[in-house]
C-alpha cells in the first residue's frame, strides 16, 4: 500500500518528535489521526494546518485499553476506513537531562514500571486495537520507537532503556506473529535527537559533544528520524520485519 492510500496513527503526536513524523506522513498524502493526552492545543493546531480532511487529533491515554479502542473506532469513523499504520512514538513522562537521573544505586522500582506501562502496554494496546482493520484489509504496518542506548548506555537512563528493550523484544515477536497476515513490525531508534520538548533540557555541551563523535559531525533532527519511519511505512520496505534500524548520524554502529 502507498504512503498516500495509508491511515496512520502517531500516538504522541502532538508535539516533538511525534509532530515531525505527523508532518513527514501528510507531507506523502497519507491520512494522520494524531494522538494526544495533554498536548490539545498543539495537536489541534496541527491537525488544522495538515487540513480537516486528511488530519484528525483524537485524545486517548495510550495506557488505557478502553481509551485506545474508542480512538481507533472515532478515526474509522472519520476517515471511513480502518488504521493501517500505527506509530508507537507516545513516551511516559521524562526528561533527558544526564545529570538529574538517579543513579543505579538510587532509581527505584516505581521509575522502571512508569515506563514499562508507557512504552510497553501502550504499544500493546494500540497494535491489538488496530489488529482487526490490518486484518481486514490485508495489510498493515507497526512502528515502534526506541532508543541507540541498547547499544550504548552512556547516561543513565535505566528505566527508560529497559522499558525501551522489552518494547523491542515485543516488536521482534509480534512480527513473527502477524507476518501471516501481511503485517510488519519493526522499530526505530534513534539518539538524542536537537531538539524535541522531552531533549530541551539537555545541556549544549552534550549535543556539541555527541556531533562531535559522529562521523557525519552532527546531531540527528527530528525530521530526518522521521524520514526513517516513512520508510518503514513505505513499498520498499514491505519484506522487512522485527528488525532495528538505529537512526543517529552513525554514533552507534551495529
Amino acid at each position: 500500500m502507498q504512503l498516500r492510500e495509508q491511515i496512520v496513527l502517531i500516538t504522541g503526536g502532538g508535539r516533538g518528535l511525534g509532530s515531525s513524523i505527523v508532518s513527514a506522513f501528510a507531507a506523502e498524502g497519507a491520512r494522520v489521526v494524531i494522538n494526544y493526552r495533554a498536548s490539545h492545543k498543539a495537536a489541534q493546531e496541527l491537525a488544522t494546518r495538515v487540513g480537516p480532511s486528511r488530519a484528525v487529533a483524537l485524545e486517548a491515554d495510550v495506557t488505557d485499553p478502553e481509551q485506545v479502542r474508542a480512538m481507533l473506532e472515532h478515526a474509522q469513523q472519520h476517515f471511513g476506513a480502518p488504521v493501517t499504520t500505527v506509530v508507537n512514538n507516545a513516551l511516559a513522562t521524562f526528561s533527558f537531562n544526564g545529570d538529574a537521573r538517579p543513579r543505579a544505586a538510587e532509581v527505584g522500582w516505581d521509575a522502571f514500571a512508569d515506563q514499562f506501562y508507557g512504552s510497553v502496554r501502550g504499544a500493546l494496546n494500540t497494535t491489538q486495537a488496530a489488529l482487526p482493520g490490518m486484518r481486514h484489509q490485508g495489510f498493515g504496518r507497526v512502528i515502534n520507537i526506541g532508543t541507540n542506548l541498547f547499544q550504548n548506555p552512556v547516561v543513565p537512563y535505566h528505566d527508560y532503556t529497559a522499558a525501551k528493550a522489552a518494547l523491542l523484544s515485543l516488536t521482534r515477536t509480534f512480527a513473527k506473529d502477524l507476518g501471516q497476515h501481511n503485517v510488519t513490525v519493526n522499530m526505530v531508534s534513534g539518539g538524542l535527537l536537537r531538539t524535541t520538548d522531552a531533549s530541551a533540557a539537555t545541556p549544549e555541551e552534550v549535543f556539541n559533544l555527541i556531533a562531535s563523535s559522529t562521523p557525519l559531525g552532527r546531531v540527528t533532527t527530528p525530521q530526518e528520524f522521521a524520514d526513517t519511519v516513512l520508510f518503514f511505512a513505505s513499498p520498499w520496505a514491505r519484506s522487512i520485519t522485527g528488525q532495528n534500524l538505529v537512526v543517529d548520524g552513525g554514533l552507534v554502529m551495529d
